[in-house]
Parts: structure tokens; sequence; C-alpha cells
């Protein structure tokens, strides 16, 4: 557990550094912006290339799998039924970042060595991992596309809507590391090494604009989007690994090991690189480093007290 406290420590250092630089004006939101777009378009699609390309795809079709899948969509359904009684309609790439704030788990820089320590196999990350990437974030980024291609007034052919997930990087690098994957393409270590160097930019690159943001920006929890903080925080903290533990024991009745998984996965915080979408995209940036922010620090307790309990 000392170790998977230590992951959270590491995190927030290197958002220090952010914070740090942009308080000594080092670096500004012009700063901000080129990392988000580095990470975006070139560190990002090699980070996640690297990640696939070697990931354990027998774990995609397990019972576990499919407990951490309902679970999602149960928490991501009661996201878009609340939030549309309380806020009203909104719009639909407010609604796309709000759900992926709900429901978006860090199974990367934070679940890895949770798993490690906490579940004692990092594996456990590869079939969240595979459908955040190969599913969740490729649908997310279509409809965030189409979205800004209709408020730009520009009109898409069916080819293109169809071709939309594959017009992002971040969606390419996916495609590409599971085909790699799926095909058994050995790839040269003299091609291999510059994509794993440029890959591990990406999080640090993420968690700094990260800290520059909440230097420069309002603080966390005096933004608009204040109220519907308060909805995603629960949902993505305690909503979804109740979901998770709920479905686990009572309908899959899985054994004790993998029910602590899926409950730990769960209840993960939301993941950085929503905040880069939302940058990306111009799109409830600060509702986004608002998540991020609220469910890292809430997440302890609750992992804590499941690994706890569960054990």
């Amino acid at each position: 557990m000392q170790a998977a406290l230590s992951g959270y420590l590491t995190i927030w250092s290197v958002i220090g550094v952010g914070w740090v630089v942009a308080h000594f004006r080092v670096l500004n939101e012009n700063h901000r912006r080129m990392l988000n777009r580095i990470a975006f378009t070139v560190t990002s699609p090699a980070l996640l290339f690297a990640l696939v390309a070697r990931a354990n795809l027998g774990h995609l079709f397990s019972a576990t799998l499919a407990v951490s899948t309902l679970a999602i969509v149960g928490s991501a359904a009661a996201y878009l039924v609340l939030s549309r009684v309380l806020f009203g309609r909104g719009d639909l790439p407010g609604r796309v970042v709000g759900t992926l704030c709900s429901v978006y788990t860090n199974a990367g820089n934070l679940g890895l060595p949770i798993a490690a320590y906490v579940l004692g196999d990092m594996t456990w990350m590869a079939p969240i991992l595979l459908l955040q990437i190969g599913v969740m974030q490729p649908t997310a980024l279509a409809l965030l596309d189409l979205a800004a291609a209709r408020r730009e007034h520009r009109r898409l052919s069916w080819v293109r809507y169809a071709t939309l997930p594959l017009r992002n990087p971040i969606t390419v690098g996916t495609v590409a590391g599971l085909v790699v994957n799926l095909l058994h393409v050995e790839v040269p270590g003299v091609v291999w090494q510059p994509i794993e160097m440029v890959g591990q930019v990406t999080v640090p690159a993420m968690l700094i604009a990260f800290g520059i943001s909440l230097r420069l920006d309002p603080l966390p929890g005096r933004g608009p989007d204040v109220g519907e903080l308060a909805l995603v925080a629960p949902i993505k903290v305690l909503l979804h690994p109740a979901l998770a533990l709920t479905l686990g024991a009572g309908v899959f009745h899985l054994r004790p090991g993998d029910l602590l998984a899926v409950t730990v996965i769960a209840a993960l915080p939301t993941a950085q690189n929503i905040y880069l979408i939302a940058s990306r995209y111009h799109v409830r940036t600060l509702l986004a480093r608002d998540a991020i922010f609220v469910s890292t620090l809430a997440s302890i307790p609750v992992i804590v007290a499941a690994s706890t309990w569960l054990r």
C-alpha cells in the first residue's frame, strides 16, 4: 500500500512542478497549450501504440472485463440522466466530456503502480486500458470531431463520418498498436526505442500542463462548472466502484481476488488525458481539471478501504 500511495505522491509532485513554474512565470498559458498539443498529437499516440502493441489480449475475454464494462455503462447512464434532470439538455461536447470525467479511469500512470502493489499483478490494467483507448476514447473523439464540424458549418460525407476516429492521432496510435499485436509483428529495436522514448514524455507533459492550469485558472471548485463537478466526482469515486462491486459479487459471482481487482480499478480517479482531450477541443476544460483533482484526492480512502475490506 505504501508503494501505491507513492504513485499518488509522484503524480502530485510533477503537478506541483507545473504550478511552481507558472507561479514564477517561467511558463504561461501559451506554454500550457503547447504542452497539451504536443501530448495530443505526438507523444500520446506513441505511448498508446507501445501499450497496446504489447498488451495481453487474452484478458479481453474474461468475466472481469464484462463487470468493468457494465459498471462503466451504468455510471455513464447515471451521469447522463442526472445531468439532464439537474442541468437541462446541454450541448453534445459538454456531455461527452462530462461522461468521460464520470467513467474514464486513470488506469495508466496511477493504475499500473496500484495494480502492482495492491493487486499484485500489473496485467489487471490491460483489459481496462484496451477498453478505454480502443473503444471509449475513439467514440468520444469521433463525437467531439463531429460536433466541431457542425459548429464550423462543415458538411461531412458518410465516408468522412465513418473515418472520423481514424483521423485522430490518438486513435491512429491505438489502432496501429492493436494491428501489431494481433498480427504478432516484430517491431525492430531501432524503431521501438524511439517510440517508447517519445511516449514517455506524455505523462510528464500532461501533468505539468495540469499544474500550470491550477495556478493560472480559477481554483478547483470555483469555476462555472462547480454544480456539475458535484455530480461527476461522486459518480466516479463512489457509484462506479459500488456498481462494480455489486455486479461482481451479486451477478457474476467473482472470486475474491477478481472482485477486489474490478472494485479497485473502478475506484481509480478520472484520467489526466481527459483534461488533454477537453483542452484540445476547448470544451469544459475546468470541469475536466477539477474532476481529476477532486477524484484523485477522494479515491485514496476509497481504494484503501476496498483493498482492506475485500482482501
